[in-house]
């Protein structure tokens, strides 16, 4: 039987449906705290948690995390192969511009539900509370655990194309030197244990490290930007505009079409980052205006100045099938020495490291923020232990040690192929895509009047802006799966293994759900203390909401029956 305490009049503001947030607690329930909160924690409070974290990032802060996690720079050149190698220059310029106008409609859906849901959880908790009733834990099961298979991959990616395009200058520097898979695994394996130091620091620390990330990344962009058009050694210096628009070099078997949709798992996987704001709402100051603010600019400037750097190698690259067939093993590295001298080629390969570092850090700190947020609610085995927050640091750091240890383990694929670890990319596209699409499409078609918009919303386009996004992941999903070849050339070497490596795990949660977890998973926990729908009685936490609503009105019904 629950506990039961009279409310104090004064912790108690007003109940959930009076607040500008969509929340799992019940409308008319009013959560219960026993000193006075600020805006913030009032908000997270609303949504059913207790503030656990401090509040120390700001929106340019928050922004800075996220457009670290873009990194545009070493994005692009850890995905050239997929924009250049499967299409061209049209596929380049044609391709970002094109899906970018779909990601932003899915940042701006997102963000809208950030704004009313600002909680690390972010699209899991969003999955949940916008569920037609009885589907809600489902939901944000497979929410969940697709968006946690899609965080946990980043870091080591990023982290692999560091190591590749560090051991790719040292080549470049000893022509006699060729890094071996093993060399490759070990430097990657170092990097993720850097950043897991990093990442475990208190937040103002993390904070101000990923604001000098984010600023050293923007200022490298742009130098870049004006670097490669100005310093390159051929002439002409641009191709004609004709060619680089009109002229597909399809690197696929399919037809031109398929083949630049093709493209778009470079731009999906450079800029899934966007959501990262979402999971750093409960340490962001003013989270349901600051957080959504953050997601749209980041996808917004990280879409532009992406499609800038797109433009000046397309317009500047002379022959593809050398970059994608270079013995250097990256891309972007044989690009750099065809257009420009060793000496520049070198130094810009050096900033691209560089940002590239600042990314995976980024990286490893939005993914432990998902993994403690679903280690709250008790999704992982031994999550009793993923959930802590250290006491000195104020950071989930278990969970950070948890994904550096999955990091590694998947980054053991560098030692079966170029194919195998090139999986990963996909994986991360495919995963985030999904989880992105779940929310918004259950907030488009099935919430209806039940959504309580936030500060921060679309007004009445919002959902014609997420169904816009929808379709664009429903069209991308099997495109995201196709391998480059097809026919007698379709190897188990040249096959897109991201369908099994994502899916594979996809389908064993689900038979969990099935067999075991649709017992005892029902969606978020409420970790705060709350009054019932005015019944002056505070629950116990952690159990519950309709386990508690029935014994909270059973203690009503007895206390009315002893008078």
């Amino acid at each position: 039987m629950a506990s039961t305490k009279v409310a104090s009049k004064q912790a108690v503001y007003q109940d959930v449906d009076h607040d500008p947030v969509t929340s799992v607690l019940p409308n008319g329930d009013i959560p219960y705290t026993d000193h006075e909160m600020d805006a913030d924690e009032w908000v997270i409070v609303a949504l059913g948690y207790k503030q656990e974290f401090k509040r120390e990032f700001s929106l340019w802060t928050t922004f800075c995390v996220s457009f670290a996690v873009l990194g545009l720079l070493p994005s692009f050149a850890s995905t050239l192969y997929y924009g250049m190698g499967y299409a061209g220059t049209a596929g380049m310029v044609w391709g970002w511009i094109i899906a970018m106008v779909f990601i932003q409609c899915v940042a701006m859906a997102m963000a809208e539900l950030c704004s009313a849901m600002p909680t690390s959880g972010g699209l899991y908790y969003a999955a949940a509370v916008l569920a037609p009733p009885g589907y809600g834990p489902f939901a944000a099961w497979l929410t969940g655990w697709s968006n946690w298979i899609g965080q946990i991959t980043a870091a080591p990616s990023v982290d692999f194309a560091m190591a590749a395009m560090i051991l790719a200058a040292a080549s470049i520097s000893n022509p006699d030197y060729v890094p071996t898979s093993w060399q490759t695994f070990l430097l990657t394996t170092l990097i993720m244990i850097i950043h897991t130091f990093i990442s475990s620091m208190p937040t103002k620390w993390v904070a101000r490290f990923n604001s000098y990330g984010s600023t050293f990344n923007m200022m490298a962009l742009v130098v870049v930007l004006i670097a490669i058009p100005a310093g390159t050694k051929n002439e002409p210096k641009f191709k004609p505009s004709r060619e680089v628009w009109g002229t597909i070099t399809n690197g696929t078997e399919f037809p031109d079409g398929i083949a630049v949709l093709m493209t778009f798992v470079g731009v999906i996987w450079t800029m899934s980052g966007y959501d990262s704001p979402f999971h750093l709402s409960e340490e962001c100051s003013n989270a349901n205006i600051a957080s959504p603010r953050a997601i749209v600019m980041t996808s917004g400037v990280g879409g532009l100045m992406g499609w800038f750097l797109q433009m000046v190698v397309a317009y500047t690259v002379l022959d593809i099938e050398a970059v994608i067939d270079s013995d250097l093993g990256q891309p972007w590295a044989s690009y750099l020495l065809q257009v420009m001298p060793r000496k520049t080629a070198m130094a810009v390969l050096g900033l691209t490291i560089v940002c590239g570092f600042s990314m995976g850090q980024g990286c490893m700190v939005a993914a432990s923020r998902v993994t403690y947020a679903y280690a709250r609610d008790d999704c992982f085995p031994l999550s009793r232990i993923w959930k802590k927050v250290n006491e000195r640091t104020k950071t989930p750091v278990n969970a950070v040690i948890l994904n550096t240890v999955l990091g590694i383990l998947m980054c053991l694929l560098i030692l079966a192929g170029d194919v195998a670890i090139g999986a990963l990319f996909s994986i991360g596209a495919i995963a985030q895509f999904v989880a992105f699409a779940i929310p918004i499409s259950i907030r488009v078609f099935f919430v209806g009047n039940r959504f309580q918009k936030g500060p921060w919303h679309l007004g009445p386009f919002g959902p014609a802006i997420g169904g816009l996004g929808v379709l664009f992941v429903l069209l991308m999903v099997p495109i995201l799966c196709l391998p480059s070849v097809r026919g007698a050339d379709l190897t188990p070497d040249q096959m897109n293994w991201t369908c099994l490596v994502w899916g594979a795990p996809m389908l064993a949660v689900t038979i969990w759900w099935v067999i075991d977890a649709r017992r005892w998973f029902k969606g978020p926990k409420i970790n705060v203390e709350h009054v019932i729908h005015g019944v002056e009685a505070i629950v116990d936490v952690g159990v519950e909401v309709e386990d508690q609503r029935s014994e909270s009105q059973d203690d009503a019904v007895s206390k009315s029956s002893d008078i």
